[in-house]
C-alpha cells in the first residue's frame, strides 16, 4: 500500500508527520488555510480544559506540526510534555499524513470563495523577511497585487494540483473530498461546515463533544460558548493567533471579519456562473451542494 503523499511548500512539509508518536484520544484538525482552523483549535481547547481560561497560549497546546519555522523535534518534544488530551493543528489533507485509529480526524471546510478572501487578506500581514529567517529559505519580494476581484477570478480558474498549490480551488475541493469519503467509511473522521459553527455554535460544540467523549458539566457550558464566539477570539487576539515567533505583522488582523458570503459579494453574476460550473467540473454535486453553504 501506498504511503502518504509528500506535500511541501516554502513553510511547511507534511513529512514532519513521518513517524509521530500518537498518543490513545488524540485529535487532529486538518484545514485548508483560513477554513476554521483556530476557531477549532478553540473549541477543542475549551472542551479539554472546560474553562475559557486556558493553561498557555493556543499555538503552544495544539501546535502546527508541519510549519518549518520551528525544529519538528522541538514540537513532538512539546506534544509529548502534554498530559492533557492533545489536538494538533495541520493544514495537510488526510491523504498526506499517516492515519491511526487511536486518533480523531476533524476536518473543517469553509465556502471557497470566502476561504480565498480572507486568505488574500492574509497574505499581506505575513511578515516574509522573518519567514525566511525562521525556515532557511530565500526573501520572496513583495509584488504589486491584483485587486481582490481580479485575483479572486484567476483563483477560481486556475490549472494546478492539490499537491502543487494545496491552497487553489483545486485544493480546497480535494481537502475536502478526501475527508467526506474517509468520513463515510471511518468512525474517526469528522467533516465539519464553517457555516454550521457560525448557525448554531452551541449546537455544534455540544455535538463535537459529545464525538469526542468529553464530557462538560452542565453549568460550563455559557461561558465555554461565549469564549468561542468570533468577538471574544478577537478580544484575545494576543493569545489565541498563531504566532508564536513573530511571522504575522499584526495578530488582531487574524481575525478579520469571520462571516459568510464574502466571495460572492465580490464577483458578478455572469462570473459565479463561470465559478460554479469549474466548481462542477472539479467535484460531485452532492459535495458541491453540502460545500456552498
Amino acid at each position: 500500500m501506498a504511503g502518504p503523499i509528500r506535500y511541501v511548500s516554502h513553510d511547511d512539509d507534511s513529512g514532519r508527520w513521518d513517524g509521530f508518536p500518537y498518543r490513545e484520544g488524540d485529535i487532529v484538525i486538518s484545514t485548508r488555510s483560513k477554513s476554521g482552523t483556530t476557531w477549532m483549535q478553540m473549541i477543542c481547547a475549551l472542551l479539554v480544559f472546560r474553562s475559557p481560561v486556558l493553561p498557555a497560549p493556543l499555538s503552544e497546546l495544539s501546535p502546527w506540526l508541519d510549519h518549518t519555522i520551528e525544529p519538528v523535534a522541538d514540537v513532538v518534544a512539546r506534544l509529548e510534555r502534554q498530559r492533557h488530551r492533545r489536538f494538533v493543528k495541520t493544514h495537510t489533507p488526510l491523504d498526506g499524513i499517516p492515519l491511526d485509529d487511536r486518533a480523531t480526524y476533524i476536518v473543517v471546510a469553509r465556502h471557497p470563495l470566502d476561504m480565498a478572501v480572507s486568505l488574500y487578506h492574509h497574505v499581506d500581514n505575513i511578515d516574509r523577511a522573518r519567514m525566511a529567517e525562521l525556515t532557511g529559505g530565500p526573501v520572496t519580494v513583495s509584488e504589486p497585487r491584483p485587486s481582490l476581484r481580479d485575483w479572486l477570478l484567476a483563483w477560481t480558474q486556475k490549472e494546478t494540483t492539490a499537491i502543487e498549490q494545496p491552497d487553489s480551488l483545486v485544493g480546497v475541493l480535494h481537502h475536502v473530498s478526501d475527508a467526506r469519503h474517509r468520513a463515510a467509511v471511518s468512525g474517526n473522521v469528522l467533516l465539519v461546515h464553517y457555516a454550521d459553527l457560525l448557525d448554531d455554535l452551541e449546537g455544534s460544540m455540544r455535538a463535537l463533544a459529545n464525538r469526542l467523549a468529553l464530557p462538560v458539566p452542565e453549568d460550563v457550558w455559557p461561558a465555554l460558548v461565549e469564549a468561542a464566539t468570533f468577538t471574544r477570539m478577537r478580544a484575545r487576539s494576543k493569545e489565541l493567533t498563531p504566532n508564536p515567533l513573530g511571522v504575522l505583522k499584526d495578530d488582531g488582523k487574524f481575525f478579520r471579519v469571520g462571516r459568510s458570503g464574502q466571495g460572492r459579494a465580490v464577483l458578478e453574476p455572469h462570473e459565479l456562473a463561470a465559478y460554479e460550473r469549474r466548481v462542477a467540473s472539479l467535484a460531485d454535486p452532492e459535495l458541491v451542494r453540502w460545500l456552498h453553504r
